[in-house]
C-alpha cells in the first residue's frame, strides 16, 4: 500500500507540474480554462489520495514541498518561454 502512495505522489507532482504550466497559458488566453480546472482536479485528488486513510507522515510532507516545487517550476517555465531559435542561416546559407 505504501509503494501505490509513493507511485500516487509521484503523479500528483506531475500533475501539479501540469497544472501551473496549464493556469499561466489559460490566463494568456493560448488555453481553455477548462483544460487548466482539469488539470486542479486531479492535482487534488492525488494529494487527497496520498493521505487518505493516513496519518500526516513523511511522505506527505515530501510529496507536498515537491508538488509545490513542482508548481512553481511549472509556472516559471510557462510564464517564461524560451524564444525560438532562429535557423535561417542554417537552412539558407549565403551563396557565394
Amino acid at each position: 500500500m505504501e509503494f501505490l502512495r509513493g507511485v500516487l505522489g509521484l503523479i500528483g507532482i506531475g500533475c501539479a507540474l501540469l497544472a501551473a504550466r496549464a493556469l499561466v497559458r489559460a490566463r494568456q488566453g493560448m488555453q481553455k480554462q477548462s483544460s487548466a480546472t482539469g488539470w486542479v482536479i486531479r492535482t487534488v485528488l492525488c494529494l487527497a489520495g496520498v493521505i487518505f486513510r493516513h496519518p500526516v507522515d513523511a511522505l506527505d510532507i515530501a510529496v507536498w514541498t515537491l508538488m509545490a516545487a513542482a508548481a512553481g517550476a511549472g509556472w516559471r517555465i510557462a510564464a517564461h518561454p524560451k524564444p525560438p531559435e532562429d535557423l535561417t542561416d542554417t537552412i539558407f546559407p549565403d551563396e557565394k
